[in-house]
């Protein structure tokens, strides 16, 4: 069995995509700037603290920018989760 290492790209992006929430607030946002409250209301069950926490995360990684309007944007490093979104969805088509 191989050692993980922090250096794999593999174990970097699982870190990165490590939870739920993350690939979706990716996914809202891939389709245009959002607001926080569009994002709250196009995530149900997300909770104000954990969509605040993810948002500053995705925005520490370099994904997302937030405008000076008070939108959510993606940056180019984070227009590459659609690589990752269209092959979960071709996944999930197939598989579950």
């Amino acid at each position: 069995m191989k050692a993980m290492h922090t250096t794999c790209p593999v174990t970097k992006t699982a870190r990165l995509l490590s939870d739920t929430w993350t690939i979706l607030i990716g996914r809202e946002v891939l389709d245009g700037p959002r607001r926080f409250c569009e994002l709250e209301r196009a995530l149900p069950g997300i909770s104000t603290r954990t969509l605040s926490l993810k948002l500053q995360k995705l925005e520490s990684e370099g994904m997302l920018r937030k405008q000076k309007d008070g939108t959510y944007a993606v940056t180019a490093k984070g227009k590459g989760l659609k690589l990752i979104e269209n092959a979960m969805r071709r996944f999930g088509e197939r598989f579950l």
